[in-house]
């Protein structure tokens, strides 16, 4: 079971420091039933922090830290088709190319967010640091977060950032942080084991400014998943111009008929490669990808209601954690690209949720003078 520490101490500092555990379902449900998108928050925890949206994409981290109460104050992003989606949902566009903007001229924040791309660093000797990371995006977030010190630095980036480089990339990053005075914590979570069935295994670092003396941080654990592609699909009617019709289609005699927690393959198109796979609606959802062809391209093909078809981006949106009230671009294939590249908003929920318990903690610990 997942818990939640709260500290409770009316005593004063002397007086030992009462531990309540508390599950999580206190704290937000999993799913709303009748949204089975975005986690429903009731402990706010992050509520009166500031933080700004670096490489924002589509605003997932946004999302996500609103959700807990955060105030965004700034935020940037270079590709003109996500900063339209951007405007369209949070009513401004972001700056654009971070490498162009004076790290003065950002507000004063308590929260960085920052989704890198993953670039190989120029290695210059064995003290990895932040000069090793010049000519990289992260070296952006560096000399940010070296000039404005915010209290917490959350970033994401995909599975094989951890092994980058033999390493190195990693080393870099963590590294550069603690030379800016933080701690570093990593894990590569799954989001297939935080309620949303697509297996997207991704890497999330958390560091914390070294005055909040904060020596353990500990990820969400994952609980069993309940809800499956079925569970995130559209109106036949909605759907009809995905139909993909083939004489070459081939499917299995067996069909699944109960839900398993992974991707059901049941059939293929043409030579059966990478996006000419079909699955069943009972499993979970192949990754998301920003590029790749096929007729099935970038989400895979499904056997739904007896047709195979690709996912709507809707549906990927859905299978991505952003609610039905986000609006989507116009142009499909821009809509695909984007929550092919974009973050899942439920896991960043669950670590957010984690960062303000971790926050509120060092709070305590400051009053009560340990």
């Amino acid at each position: 079971m997942n818990v939640i520490i709260i500290i409770a101490n009316s005593l004063g500092a002397s007086a030992p420091r009462e531990i309540l555990f508390v599950d999580y379902s206190i704290i937000f449900d999993r799913y709303m039933m009748e949204d089975i998108r975005m986690i429903d928050i009731i402990d706010k925890n992050l509520s009166g922090y500031r933080f700004i949206d670096l490489f924002a994409g589509l605003g997932g981290f946004r999302l996500a830290l609103e959700s807990l109460g955060a105030e965004c104050v700034y935020s940037s992003e270079w590709d003109h088709f996500a900063q339209e989606v951007y405007a369209q949902n949070f009513g401004e566009v972001p700056m654009g190319d971070i490498t162009q903007i004076d790290e003065s001229s950002i507000p004063e924040h308590d929260i960085l967010c920052a989704g890198f791309p993953c670039q190989a660093f120029s290695i210059s000797g064995k003290q990895l640091g932040f000069e090793d990371s010049r000519g990289t995006l992260f070296f952006d977030v560096a000399r940010i977060v070296k000039l404005h010190q915010p209290s917490v630095v959350f970033m994401e980036n995909v599975k094989n950032f951890a092994s980058h480089d033999k390493g190195n990339t990693l080393a870099v990053v963590k590294r550069t942080m603690e030379e800016l005075g933080y701690t570093f914590f990593y894990k590569v979570l799954n989001s297939l084991d935080y309620g949303v069935p697509q297996k997207r295994e991704r890497i999330y670092m958390v560091c914390f400014r070294a005055d909040l003396n904060v020596k353990q941080f500990d990820f969400p654990k994952g609980f069993p998943l309940n809800h499956f592609v079925e569970d995130f699909l559209l109106p036949a009617h909605e759907v009809e111009d995905l139909v993909v019709v083939r004489d070459d289609l081939s499917l299995v005699e067996s069909l699944p008929s109960n839900n398993e927690t992974k991707s059901l393959r049941i059939g293929t198109v043409g030579k059966g490669g990478q996006g000419e796979r079909i699955y069943s609606p009972k499993g979970i959802a192949i990754t998301l990808s920003a590029h790749g062809g096929g007729a099935f391209a970038k989400t895979g093909g499904y056997l739904i209601d007896g047709k195979t078809r690709r996912l709507h981006p809707r549906e990927c949106a859905r299978i991505m954690g952003f609610p039905d009230t986000y609006i989507i671009h116009k142009n499909r294939n821009q809509a695909y690209k984007q929550f092919g590249n974009s973050v899942v908003i439920n896991v960043l929920q669950y670590i957010a949720q984690a960062i303000g318990q971790r926050l509120r903690l060092a709070k305590a610990d400051e009053v009560v003078g340990v």
